[in-house]
């Protein structure tokens, strides 16, 4: 019998041919990265400057149709994509005076952090409640990104885009975990709402256990914000102060202003001498105590006897005390410290910034970020050292609380002040290397979420603005303009009540870290014995 080996045509006319797919298959494909994407997107624009705190609500619900059903693999590369769209538009401050490399790569790293979250919603939105597991799971990956890598950036948190909007009382029930979680909460109930809604029109039929799940997803953070209103008030416990903000502004902007150190201080000397002046002529109340901004002596006044001079002379001047801003040197070592100044009596206390800014005020890895890219090495020539103990100063009677710039994205840092006494929170800062980016009006939303969580007056002194005297309700009442010396005067409210939030501390937060956890834990419990019994 003769073999005759098949030809070449022959052989692949016996190959299944597979239809490439349409043009509209693969654009749909494409549809949830485009949709994780943009949804990201939406959720930078609810943040500050605009106030559209609201669009974090569809920004959610578009995310949880993006994740719901899918794999976790599906959803970490999601996630990624939303935290791109979300991160790069609202940190590209970062990279206004040092070039788009360290933007890119904080936005790289800091998108994993969502990623992984968006692995866990896909986890876990197939379980009864999803929107609970899959809300918790964002804030444990809040909680992550507060914390690591080099002591964490929580910049971005959701509850500081949610100043203007009608869940901030709940900062003064949990803090910003609670804040966040009821947002988050929201939208991807409804979501579920809307699924639910579909598939009804579709089937004729109502899941009455889900739909619930979604109603109560809405209706319970909206009402626990309004039943949480009561917790904040502008009402005086312990008297009265009245306080004076002074922004001195630079001479010009970006890193280049840390060359021009002694004329910032004589800025600030100049504007405090010009508001002793309207005080004496009766424009102005006479203030208990002045508030200048960090960095607005960058001359140790220590060890230089002119900066000590100039400070002294503003200070006779107002005839109050001082909380100024200097970069002191001790012991060989480098701080950013806050220096209570007694018109009599001179420097008197002293609060160490303690949680200090990684590629700003010190390097981390130096000796490797230095063979990649020796000009980091040189703009961070000496680390800053981080301060160990709560800054309260007393002034005038009244206990003023430090948190510097950066700490106030924090949420350890302000609690710690108010644990310590303080009855009014300051917020000294110096956003001149950032030009007039966003990043001003994102730090100053942060400063009201604090106002309310600790039912606070929070003052913000910045070397160049946005100042502003903030109530404990999160109200702005007076503020400055930008690159512009000037001076705010107000009589504010003392108090001491301590809000759950305060009392609270941390507790809420490891409470949705191991919410999440347990949904996490029951997605793969369920995976695992849904792959046994189909084995069997």
């Amino acid at each position: 019998m003769t073999v005759t080996a098949p030809s070449a045509g022959a052989s692949d006319q016996l190959q299944p041919r597979v239809a490439p797919p349409a043009r509209g298959q693969r654009l749909r494909r494409l549809v949830p990265a485009a949709t994780a994407a943009l949804s990201g997107l939406l959720l930078y624009v609810s943040f500050p400057p605009r106030t559209l705190w609201w669009l974090a609500l569809p920004a959610f619900t578009l995310f949880g149709w993006v994740l719901r059903g899918r794999g976790w693999k599906a959803g970490l590369g999601l996630g990624y994509l939303f935290g791109l769209g979300f991160l790069l538009p609202l940190l590209v401050w970062t990279g206004v005076e040092v070039g788009p490399g360290p933007w890119l790569a904080l936005v790289a790293i800091e998108a994993i952090f969502v990623a992984l979250v968006g692995a866990g919603v896909a986890a876990v939105s197939k379980l009864p409640g999803w929107p609970v597991w899959a809300a918790a799971a964002w804030i444990a990956g809040e909680a992550a990104r507060a914390r690591v890598p080099f002591h964490g950036f929580p910049w971005g948190k959701i509850a500081f885009g949610q100043a203007d909007g009608v869940f901030l009382p709940l900062a003064a029930v949990g803090g910003t975990p609670v804040l966040g979680f009821a947002v988050v909460l929201c939208g991807f109930g409804l979501y579920e709402i809307a699924r639910l809604a579909v598939a009804a029109r579709r089937t004729g039929t109502v899941r009455r256990g889900a739909a619930a799940v979604g109603l109560l997803s809405v209706a319970v953070p909206v009402v626990a914000a309004v039943a949480a209103r009561p917790l904040v008030s502008d009402t005086a416990e312990d008297g009265t102060a009245t306080v004076a903000v002074v922004q001195g502004n630079v001479p010009r902007l970006g890193l280049d202003f840390n060359s021009q150190r002694r004329a910032v201080l004589d800025y600030h000397a100049r504007e405090t001498q010009r508001l002793a002046a309207e005080v004496k002529a009766g424009k102005v109340a006479q203030p208990d105590f002045v508030l200048w901004p960090e960095n607005s002596s960058d001359i140790d006044p220590f060890a230089n006897p002119d900066a000590r001079a100039v400070i002294d002379t503003a200070a006779k001047a107002i005839g109050v005390p001082i909380s100024v801003g200097g970069v002191v040197e001790r012991d060989g070592k480098l701080f950013n410290e806050q220096i209570l100044w007694d018109p009599a009596k001179g420097p008197v206390d002293t609060y160490d910034k303690r949680q200090i800014q990684p590629f700003g005020e010190y390097l981390p890895l130096r000796s490797l970020i230095g063979a990649i890219n020796s000009e980091w090495t040189s703009m961070v020539r000496q680390d800053f050292s981080r301060g160990t103990k709560p800054g309260v100063f007393t002034m005038d009677g009244a206990k003023v609380g430090l948190v510097t710039c950066y700490e106030a994205a924090f949420d350890w840092t302000v609690r710690s002040e108010v644990e310590d006494g303080a009855q009014l929170i300051s917020v000294p800062s110096n956003n001149a290397t950032f030009d007039r980016s966003e990043m001003t009006y994102q730090q100053l939303a942060m400063s009201r979420v604090r106002a309310v969580e600790h039912s606070r007056t929070v003052t913000v002194p910045v070397t160049s603005g946005v100042s502003a005297i903030i109530m404990p309700d999160g109200r702005i009442t007076q503020k400055t303009g930008m690159f512009v010396a000037d001076s705010l005067v107000q009589k504010v409210p003392l108090r001491s009540t301590q809000t759950p939030a305060t009392r609270l501390g941390v507790l809420p937060e490891i409470g949705l870290v191991l919410v999440a956890a347990g949904g996490l834990g029951w997605a793969i419990g369920a995976g695992m014995r849904g792959r046994r019994s189909g084995d069997a």
